[in-house]
Parts: C-alpha cells; sequence; structure tokens
C-alpha cells in the first residue's frame, strides 16, 4: 500500500467559509477532514462521519489543518469518538485554535498530537481481468 498525502488549500482561503466534514476510509484506518467554521449546525454531517468511524472500529486521523474556528458540539463529538475506539485519535498539525479547546477541555490527554501529516492509505486498484483475446 502506499501512502499519500491529502493536499488541502491553505487555512486562509477558509476563513470565513461554512465548515465541511469529509471522511476518507481504508481498510487499516479512517481520516475525518474538517475545514472552515465548524459549528452545531454542522452537528449532522459530523455525528454521521463519527457514527461511521465508530462502526468500523479503526483508528482514526483528524486533519484539522484548516479548520479556522469550532465550537464545543464539534470538541463534544470528537472527545465521544476518542474514548469509543482502542487506539488513540490523532490530530493533525492542529491550528492555535484546536490546540487551545483541546487544552482547555482536556481532550488534549485522550489524543496524540501529530506535527506532520503522517500520510493516508490508499488500497490499490482492482485488477481488471484483460478480455480474452478473440482471433
Amino acid at each position: 500500500m502506499a501512502d499519500s498525502t491529502v493536499e488541502a488549500p491553505p487555512r486562509e482561503e477558509y476563513a470565513g467559509d461554512e465548515g465541511s466534514v469529509a471522511l476518507l476510509t481504508s481498510p487499516s484506518r479512517n481520516r475525518l477532514i474538517l475545514a472552515g467554521e465548524l459549528d452545531v449546525s454542522m452537528n449532522e454531517e459530523l455525528t454521521e462521519a463519527a457514527r461511521e468511524i465508530e462502526r468500523s472500529g479503526l483508528p482514526v486521523d483528524v486533519d484539522v489543518r484548516n479548520l479556522v474556528f469550532m465550537d464545543s458540539s464539534v470538541i463534544a463529538v470528537l472527545a465521544r469518538v476518542a474514548y469509543r475506539l482502542p487506539d488513540r485519535m490523532q490530530i493533525i498539525e492542529p491550528p492555535d485554535v484546536v490546540r487551545f479547546l483541546l487544552e482547555v477541555t482536556n481532550i488534549g490527554e485522550i489524543v496524540d498530537i501529530v506535527e506532520k501529516d503522517p500520510g493516508f492509505p490508499i488500497a490499490p486498484a482492482a485488477a481488471v481481468p484483460e478480455p480474452p483475446n478473440v482471433a
């Protein structure tokens, strides 16, 4: 399996933008990508992604590099997932606002902060059989 880093526009491009939630999955782990401004208005999407992560039981990396704001509803969902998974959640390159919230809520004690994106495993494409030679 090859590792690949998910690229996203610089954090400044998300300022003032509605937030986004995306979930990438692989056979060995999940990646939750949070960007822009996340608050209770995104709770449905975030909760659904959290359920998928919990159902899989696989480790999760949370990419918050492009998050410019999040409220307590986001922290609550992340905490729930962190407590329910057997492996420690990894938070990728958190900006100051995220570090602050992790610290004041003590969630930082149950997650690992990762200063460099570890990459995300991409499953190899399924082999497509060659059509038979008709001569």
